[in-house]
């Protein structure tokens, strides 16, 4: 905390008075660690003369919206997003809400234990608890981005008469996303937002079956997905079906397209968006521009190009019309928003953007910096490529976040999928083995 503070706010030069005190603010999601790496973070930034706003539990696209509204230096949220439940991080943002650069990361490392001229007396930080405010400042921000409120100052209801589930993975977004969908008008049965500290990832985006079972069984139009922090979503159709990240960012860029809200027609994906998204995207006029997997590289990209819409198949969606970041209630209530105003089902949107048969598998325990270096596994890749030709594709490549390479194959059916990725897995596992 104190680091962050001396790199983002420069605190050690501000005057040893109240008013010459720098502000920040600190957010977590709902795992047990998240309380007292919260209390450590905030003591170090008062420490360094910051004074600190806890804003407690928040999705972390809310941290990245309040440093504007709240007039605050730097943000930091403690989450280990969609890892397990005993994994956990920080999260740096800078004013306006934008993630750090690699450089200004690498910056509060290298200060880390260095001495420097503390702040003393009434220069050190006020530590204050508001979860309250911060919440409700955020949750009127994603409702008005698709009911701005009327000229008599009541609130527009969009999504009346759409009957939803909506999966809180015990996560962040347990209060905000049902919060703003009924604000709304949506008809919301809230499922898994009952966080206890350790249950959280065991429902939402990466466990969705329940939320399929539940949209079959209360008759719902649809239902969201949220991961633990809440910076993605993913959504299911009225049939159960799962509908990822990018059939959604398809459904939202052809809307940002009718509107003319897609900036020079074009979307961002990642190398890991599945083949059929960008064909059906190219026979609607709108093109596609390919970044390394990573929010933070489609945000790159879209500043670079000035870009409306981009995203992962994840889940992340960043809309910057509204958001410096992936927000999942932000998109969750974008494509209820774009359902209600079609005219047709998320089903029918969703049949617009189909996508190739593709198999995932995860390699542990192998060094990962190597997957794109070793000769023995490049040339099998490449013969794979070579054979799947226009009809498909392989990708390689090493987790940002745990200790293993992701192998992907895309393929005319889901036979030919499943082998090819499975034969690239087993060679990975043998060349690579620690």
């Amino acid at each position: 905390g104190a680091a962050a503070g001396r790199v983002l706010g420069d605190a050690g030069s501000q005057d040893d008075q109240p008013e010459g005190r720098r502000r920040a603010l600190v957010g977590r999601d709902t795992r047990v660690s998240g309380d007292f790496l919260a209390s450590a973070l905030s003591a170090g930034m008062a420490a360094g003369g910051f004074d600190v706003i806890d804003a407690g539990i928040i999705p972390t696209p809310g941290i990245a919206f309040l440093p504007s509204v709240l007039n605050v230096e730097m943000g930091a949220v403690i989450s280990a997003s969609h890892n397990p439940m005993p994994d956990n991080g920080i999260k740096f943002c800078a004013r306006g809400g934008f993630k750090l650069p690699d450089q200004k990361e690498d910056d509060i490392e290298a200060v880390l234990g260095q001495d420097w001229d503390r702040p003393t007396g009434a220069g050190v930080g006020r530590v204050s608890h508001d979860q309250t405010t911060a919440t409700n400042l955020y949750i009127d921000h994603l409702v008005a981005t698709i009911a701005p409120l009327n000229d008599d100052k009541t609130q527009p209801k969009p999504l009346k008469g759409l009957k939803i589930v909506a999966d809180c993975a015990n996560g962040a977004t347990s209060v905000v996303a049902p919060e703003a969908l009924r604000r709304a008008g949506a008809d919301v049965i809230v499922i898994n937002a009952s966080p206890d500290g350790c249950n959280i990832k065991t429902a939402g985006a990466t466990h969705p079956e329940q939320l399929q079972a539940m949209v079959k069984a209360t008759d719902a139009v649809m239902g969201v997905a949220f991961d633990g922090d809440a910076d993605r979503c993913l959504a299911v159709d009225e049939d159960g079906n799962m509908i990822n990240g990018d059939q959604i960012m398809g459904i939202l860029a052809r809307a940002k397209q009718r509107e003319g809200k897609l900036n020079h027609d074009t979307l961002v994906v990642t190398v890991m968006s599945n083949l059929g998204l960008k064909l059906a995207l190219k026979d609607m006029g709108i093109k596609t521009v390919e970044t390394a997997v990573g929010d933070r590289y489609v945000l790159e990209e879209m500043l670079k190009g000035g870009y409306s819409l981009g995203g992962e198949q994840s889940g992340h969606v960043i809309n910057r019309e509204f958001a410096t970041t992936g927000d999942g209630t932000l998109t969750a209530l974008t494509l209820c928003n774009e359902v209600v105003k079609s005219g047709k089902s998320l089903k029918e949107l969703a049949a617009d953007f189909p996508q190739l048969p593709q198999t995932l598998i995860n390699v542990p325990n192998v060094d990962k910096k190597a997957a794109s270096t070793n000769k023995r596994i490049q040339d099998p890749v490449a013969r794979e490529e070579e054979l799947l030709g226009d009809t498909g594709r392989v990708l390689l490549r090493p987790s940002g976040t745990e200790p293993l390479v992701r192998v992907m194959a895309e393929a005319a059916t889901q036979a030919y999928a499943d082998e090819v990725c499975t034969r690239l897995a087993k060679i990975v596992a043998e060349e690579l083995a620690l």
